[in-house]
């Protein structure tokens, strides 16, 4: 086994994660279609879990799976659920500003210029 050179920097696994987070809910486009994947993640996991996966997953034979699949699944709707309100919320701030900033310019005298 080898060992790595001593000048390789080893990825911060906490760091990465978090600004990919960042820059994930920053971005307006970025994260609707992370909402609109992770929706259609959601609902593939409930649609296989139904159907296929069900005699694997029957609670009966298999608790830790049956407990362990919903609970993911659960996971990854109220992912779906918080990017959806932490959107809305944004949405919310960006008017009022758009707002704020109309009223400001309706309230100010024209000036010379804007005459012409």
């Amino acid at each position: 086994m080898s060992l790595p050179p001593p000048n390789e920097k080893k990825l911060r696994l906490v760091s990465f994660v978090t600004h990919a987070t960042r820059g994930l809910v920053r971005d307006q486009n970025t994260r609707r279609k992370a909402m609109f994947v992770t929706v259609l993640v959601a609902v593939v996991m409930l649609f296989c879990g139904s159907t296929f996966l069900a005699p694997m997953l029957d609670p009966h034979e298999r608790p830790g799976w049956f407990i362990f699949y919903w609970l993911v699944c659960a996971w990854v709707t109220m992912t779906v659920v918080l990017l959806a309100i932490f959107d809305l919320l944004l949405v919310r701030v960006a008017e009022r500003a758009a707002k704020r900033k109309l009223a400001q310019k309706l309230t100010q005298p024209p000036s010379p210029d804007d005459a012409d």
